[in-house]
């Protein structure tokens, strides 16, 4: 069935043709975790409103609610499971004092898969990704292990998140990569930056790999509809996030308010602005933006239609040039691993 959203092919250089899922995906995360009290019943109603506006490609991750994203996202899915494209992660888990553990081993690997398709009530995973790198485990022993889940039909498309670019080539030496989940949008552009090497963009590109970005409203701070630490939830985890306190908060509220004068003259909202412009990065660009909400949902969809100028792009990018956000990507440095876009060699 055609999308009312259109499609994107990830992965165009895979055997087979790579992976056609819709033009905007969405993150399920905020759902089970993160951004404030969880209502499942609004939840399930959201993805099925995805659904019905032809959003067909879900993001979710075991380590997401700690399990609980899966089921949800299986629950939502059974009897429409021949209209989606599932995507969810491995090798994050929570420890004894909720920090965060990276394993690559390869029984890891096949541990989690199987509890994956276990939660996700479902026979195969459309793409499946490594959610972080493990610096004590070769990228090339983990991804031969999930490269045996394609030959046993478990797996159809393999994915890294957060990869560096020496990552991303190691890997795709094993087995074609159709995917690299990373954080991109206009307040977060390591992806391009080349460093002292070549950029983790290139590679993929390089690779054939399909970019699929992750927070491309910068944690919902581009929508504009944050004016105020105190708007966020008591228990939402944006409250400690570097670039949402003290004075980096007042510094980028500035570029949350110049995206929302363009949008104005341009006739939509900041969040589909800030959603094109990623869009607009190429067609091997496919956005997950998270919502638990229907109607932040539908607003989202209305940016697959929006087609910005040459112009609206050279305003964007005198608006929001690389590095222009205050404060880091997180409050904890060691959450990409060693691994992350900025340490790429």
């Amino acid at each position: 069935m055609t999308s009312p959203v259109g499609t994107r092919t990830l992965g165009r250089d895979v055997p087979g043709g790579g992976l056609t899922v819709s033009t905007l995906g969405l993150g399920c995360m905020g759902m089970s975790q993160s951004y404030g009290a969880a209502d499942r019943d609004e939840s399930l109603a959201t993805i099925h409103r995805a659904l019905d506006l032809g959003v067909t490609f879900l993001d979710t991750s075991d380590v997401y609610g700690d399990g609980h994203n899966e089921e949800l996202v299986g629950q939502a899915v059974a009897g429409r499971r021949d209209e989606v494209q599932l995507a969810t992660k491995f090798s994050l888990s929570r420890d004894d004092r909720g920090g965060m553990v990276v394993d690559g081993r390869p029984e890891n690997v096949r541990a989690c898969a199987e509890a994956s398709l276990r939660r996700l009530r479902v026979d195969v995973i459309d793409l499946y990704y490594q959610h972080r790198v493990d610096p004590r485990v070769p990228i090339e022993d983990t991804v031969g292990a999930m490269a045996e889940l394609v030959e046993r039909g478990e797996v159809r498309h393999l994915g890294l998140s957060e990869a560096s670019a020496a990552s991303v080539r190691r890997a795709a030496a094993v087995h074609p990569i159709t995917a690299l989940q990373s954080e991109w949008s206009l307040w977060t552009r390591d992806l391009e930056s080349s460093g002292a090497g070549d950029s983790v963009l290139g590679v993929a590109r390089e690779h054939g790999i399909g970019i699929v970005p992750f927070s491309p409203l910068g944690r919902g701070f581009l929508t504009g509809a944050i004016r105020s630490p105190e708007d966020f939830a008591e228990d939402d985890w944006r409250r400690g996030h570097p670039r949402f306190t003290g004075e980096a908060f007042a510094a980028n509220l500035r570029l949350v308010d110049a995206v929302r004068d363009l949008a104005g003259q341009l006739g939509c909202t900041s969040g589909q602005l800030a959603l094109a412009w990623v869009l607009a990065q190429g067609d091997d660009v496919v956005p997950i933006p998270g919502t638990k909400r229907r109607g932040y949902l539908e607003e989202n969809v209305g940016a697959a239609d929006l087609e910005l100028s040459d112009d609206d792009l050279a305003r964007l990018a005198r608006i929001a040039p690389p590095g222009v956000a205050i404060g880091g990507r997180y409050a904890d440095a060691g959450y990409t691993y060693g691994d992350s876009p900025e340490q790429a060699a």
